[in-house]
């Protein structure tokens, strides 16, 4: 798909870029993408593809910019942001305004006649430099990467230590409403690599797929079945949907190669259990229990349990059997922090706040109570990496590293 035209476009609606490949988009059609947006903003039927006549403007807003494709090539829209931020840092109004130039350039690379081209970034940073605001062209020659199959790598890389590592980490998404029951429960996974090989090494990971296992006729246990898998462009996927081996040529340095997602009934790993009383209107106590729901050789770091207030609330005062807490007014919750809290562990939090004394009733619901932390060498679905096996034709040793990590992602429970 091509894109005939790409337009960055001020709050105000104000063109800041505009590159018309084509020339079958007018600035008088990009005159009704602001009006167009707010009226469907307000009807309340705001959507990423809005229609004026034969145009159809398909859009994103970034901080304080809208990107617009009149096009039906919107993957590239992604990617454009991610290129400017990588080239400026802050994607801002002022940053597009400083550096014409560059953004000229780098439209000139990633799209050809309004077809997508080279989007990454690593690669056009090889011949298109930038000191400050001023754009350094290097040499004349279009570098290797460009024209070869594998565009995401350059050829020549040398390292006198080859080394990969190899980060699992997975964020569980969880609700739980007042009586107890697990409302949502999801896991959200992510495999990223650290490379520093030389050459141009093949590597191929093996995980405890349950696809995989079937096919081997190896059963099902101690295996996963993932959902929703997406992989990095330098994955094989003829490959993976033949066999299921996930086999690339990795880009030089952090990437992420996969994700995936699985919908499965996880049980909470921090439980939460609260109780409020109420004295006469004058003050309020707050009783909070939590239990490491987790296996008991491994420990939650960096734990924060935030716990909504009454809003006119005053005067706190706590007591905790390990961590710290504090009040946070501006927010109406106590954050009750735990540095280190091992699998099999309870631990209680007491809070105790004035009232005003006039009696004001609490018209809204009680806010969740939202968990926040960090279990190192665990994950909660049980995915594995079996084996990292690294090809490169001259022969050499390389050592993968293996970390698993699982944190809390959207992580709260409703109580009483």
């Amino acid at each position: 798909m091509s894109a005939s035209a790409v337009f960055v476009l001020d709050l105000k609606g104000k063109p800041l870029i505009s590159r018309n490949y084509k020339g079958d988009v007018s600035m008088a059609e990009i005159d009704h993408f602001m009006p167009l947006l707010m009226r469907k903003e307000e009807e309340g039927a705001l959507t990423p593809l809005l229609t004026h006549g034969k145009v159809h403007f398909l859009w994103i807003k970034h901080t304080n910019l809208y990107r617009i494709l009149p096009a039906p090539a919107w993957l590239v829209l992604l990617p454009l942001s991610q290129v400017f931020s990588e080239y400026f840092k802050e994607l801002e109004e002022e940053s597009i305004r400083d550096n014409f130039v560059v953004i000229y350039e780098l439209l000139d690379e990633l799209m050809d006649f309004g077809f997508p081209q080279t989007t990454d970034s690593k690669i056009l940073q090889e011949y298109i430099t930038q000191q400050g605001n001023k754009l350094e062209t290097g040499k004349s020659h279009v570098p290797p990467t460009v024209t070869n199959a594998v565009s995401w790598r350059s050829e020549g890389i040398k390292y006198k230590k080859n080394e990969v590592f190899i980060d699992v980490i997975e964020s569980v998404n969880l609700l739980v409403n007042t009586n107890g029951s697990v409302l949502l429960s999801e896991i959200v996974g992510t495999i990223k690599l650290k490379v520093f090989l030389s050459g141009m090494p093949e590597l191929r990971l093996g995980l405890n797929d349950r696809m995989l296992f079937e096919l081997t006729g190896r059963g099902k246990n101690k295996s996963v079945e993932l959902e929703d898998v997406k992989f990095h462009q330098c994955v094989r996927l003829s490959r993976f949907d033949n066999d299921r081996t996930i086999s690339f040529i990795p880009p030089d340095g952090d990437f992420e190669l996969m994700s995936y997602r699985l919908n499965t009934q996880v049980k909470p790993l921090i439980w939460i259990e609260s109780v409020i009383e109420k004295f006469s209107h004058s003050r309020v106590e707050i009783m909070v229990k939590a239990k490491g729901q987790f296996k008991k050789q491994s420990v939650a770091n960096s734990v924060e349990i935030s716990v909504p207030v009454p809003s006119d609330a005053d005067s706190p005062k706590f007591k905790t059997s390990v961590g710290s807490a504090k009040y946070m007014p501006e927010k109406n919750v106590v954050v009750w922090s735990i540095k280190s809290f091992p699998g099999g562990k309870e631990f209680l939090m007491r809070a105790h706040f004035g009232l005003p004394s006039v009696e004001k009733e609490e018209v809204e619901g009680r806010p969740p109570i939202a968990v926040r932390f960090e279990i190192p060498y665990f994950t909660v679905s049980g995915i594995q990496v079996r084996y990292m096996k690294i090809i490169e034709k001259s022969g050499y040793q390389a050592l993968p590293w293996v970390r698993y990590i699982t944190q809390s992602g959207d992580y709260q429970l409703r109580t009483q």
